[in-house]
C-alpha cells in the first residue's frame, strides 16, 4: 500500500479516516488485494475495445457535422427539446450519457469501463471569438478551471493545432493527480460555427505529490483511474449568444469485487461531474471577459 493513500485516508475527518487508514495499513501486510485500490494493467484487448468505440463516435460526429444537427439537443423530440433550451437559457448545463440506451451505467467490458458524456451550455451576449479565445488560452486554464486543472501550458502551436500539457487533480474519497499531454485541433465552420478535436496522447498518474519523492507512475503501476481520454467540442453563435457543446469519452478500470465502495464513486461519477464543472466554468469565464 502506498504511503500517499494512507495520508489521504488519515486526512478524512473523525474516526472514519483513522479507521480507514488503519485498515489500509493492515492490508499492506497481507497484500493490496485485501483492501485498497489494487493495481491493474491495461491490456491490449481492453485498449482495442476502446479504440473501436472511439472510431464509432468519430464517425457519428463527422456525419452530424456534415448533414445532421450541429447540437445534439436539436435531435430531441418535443417537449424535451424546448425543455432543454429553457434550461440552457436559465444558465443550466444540459447533460446526457451515451449510448442513449446506457441508462445510469457506464459501458463495462472485460478489463475496463467506457464513459461517454455530452453536455451543453449557453452563454448569453457572448461571441464565437470570445469562446474560442478562452478555450485556446491554455496557459491560463489552471486559473479558469481550478481546482480540476492544476497546471496547464502550451507546449507548441502551429495555427489551430495545439500541443498542451495539463495536470488534473480529481478527488472522490481519494485524490488522484494526473499529468497529461493533449493534441488539439480547431476548425472554423460556416454559419458562425467552430469545432475542435482533442486526444490525450499521454496520461500518467502522479505519486507522492508535493514531496521530494514526487514521480510519475509507470503505466503498469497506476490504479487505472484514467487510461484514455478523447474530446469533441462544438461552438455555435446564435440566439444572442454562444452555445458550447462538449463530448468526452474516457477509459477507466472496472470496479473490482469488494472494492466498489472505494473505486466506484471515482470511476463512475467523476466523468459526469468533471464535464458539468468544465462547461459551467467555461460559461462563467466567458461571461467575465470584456465584450469584443
Amino acid at each position: 500500500m502506498h504511503r500517499g493513500y494512507l495520508r489521504q485516508l488519515a486526512s478524512i475527518p473523525g474516526r472514519a479516516g483513522l479507521l480507514l487508514a488503519i485498515l489500509f495499513g493492515l492490508s499492506s501486510s497481507f497484500g493490496a488485494s485485501v483492501v485498497g485500490p489494487e493495481l491493474v494493467e491495461l491490456r491490449e484487448t481492453t485498449l482495442q475495445s476502446f479504440r473501436n468505440y472511439v472510431a464509432e463516435v468519430e464517425q457519428r460526429n463527422n456525419e452530424s457535422l456534415r448533414t445532421g444537427s450541429f447540437l445534439w439537443i436539436d435531435e430531441l423530440s418535443e417537449p424535451l427539446r424546448s425543455e432543454a433550451y429553457a434550461k440552457l437559457k436559465q444558465g443550466g448545463v444540459v447533460m446526457r450519457r451515451l449510448p442513449s440506451n446506457a441508462g445510469d451505467k457506464a459501458y463495462e467490458f472485460p478489463g475496463g469501463m467506457i464513459h461517454d458524456w455530452q453536455g451543453i451550455v449557453f452563454i448569453p451576449g457572448a461571441t464565437l471569438d470570445q469562446a474560442l479565445t478562452l478555450l485556446q488560452d491554455y496557459d491560463h486554464h489552471a486559473s479558469y478551471y481550478a481546482p480540476d486543472v492544476e497546471r496547464s501550458k502550451i507546449e507548441s502551436r502551429e495555427g489551430n493545432h495545439f500541443r498542451v500539457f495539463m495536470r488534473f487533480r480529481r478527488k472522490k474519497i481519494v485524490t488522484v493527480v494526473l499529468n497529461t499531454e493533449q493534441d488539439i485541433t480547431y476548425f472554423r465552420d460556416p454559419a458562425a460555427r467552430a469545432h475542435s478535436r482533442s486526444s490525450a496522447t499521454r496520461i500518467r498518474e502522479v505519486a507522492d505529490v508535493g514531496t521530494k519523492q514526487e514521480h510519475e507512475k509507470a503505466p503498469n503501476e497506476d490504479n487505472g483511474f484514467l487510461w484514455q481520454m478523447e474530446t469533441w467540442w462544438r461552438m455555435e453563435q446564435r440566439d444572442g449568444g454562444v452555445y458550447i457543446q462538449n463530448e468526452v469519452v474516457t477509459l477507466t478500470r472496472n470496479v473490482p469485487t469488494g472494492l466498489g465502495w472505494l473505486i466506484e464513486p471515482f470511476v463512475t461519477s467523476i466523468p459526469k461531474e468533471t464535464l458539468e464543472f468544465t462547461l459551467g466554468v467555461t460559461r462563467k469565464a466567458v461571461l467575465s471577459q470584456p465584450k469584443m
